[in-house]
């Protein structure tokens, strides 16, 4: 992480009620299965699934839970240039020097036509990378190389102040 100082910070977190719905949901489903099952032995279903079986897909569903709390998308920029990390897919923030870039601009997309969701995706039809979390704006970075990556934010006005500010838009 550079010493500059930082002239735009974001941190988002998966949010979403229909999200944490769905995922607790599962899990709480499997969690009163297993309960039901191992400790009161009642067979849980009318096609109960071995007790390994269902410790093993009570544990997956913990597992993605607790990945989905763990999840954060962070960005900040500085004069020199983006960093981005996706804790926990990247441990250590990524740079990206506006020496590298064509252009960089806040544009609004679509998350699943250009990119097929949310998280860390790669984009159809030349799109590039997207790293998201949620909403429809987005840094867009364009390297000089060709390559192309876009970081969702829920302060798009915020960034393009930041990049007219530093000449970068």
């Amino acid at each position: 992480m550079s010493t500059e100082k930082k002239l735009f910070s974001e941190t988002q977190k998966f949010n979403q009620w229909w999200l944490w719905v769905i995922l607790v949901g599962f899990c709480a489903y499997f969690l009163v299965g297993a309960y039901k099952q191992l400790f009161q032995g009642i067979a849980f279903g009318d096609n109960p699934m071995s007790n390994e079986g269902l410790w093993v897909t009570t544990g997956i569903f913990a597992a993605i839970v607790m990945l989905f709390l763990n999840l954060k998308l962070e960005t900040y920029i500085d004069s020199k240039g983006v960093y981005v990390r996706f804790f926990p897919f990247h441990f250590t923030f990524k740079f990206f020097a506006f020496e590298e870039l064509e252009k960089s601009y806040v544009r609004k997309y679509s998350p699943i036509w250009e990119y097929g969701g949310w998280g860390l995706r790669y984009g159809m039809f030349g799109k590039g990378k997207a790293f998201n979390v949620s909403g429809n704006q987005g840094l867009q970075l364009e390297f000089k190389d060709g390559s192309k990556l876009l970081i969702g934010t829920q302060k798009p006005t915020e960034i393009a102040e930041v990049l007219t500010h530093l000449g970068k838009s």
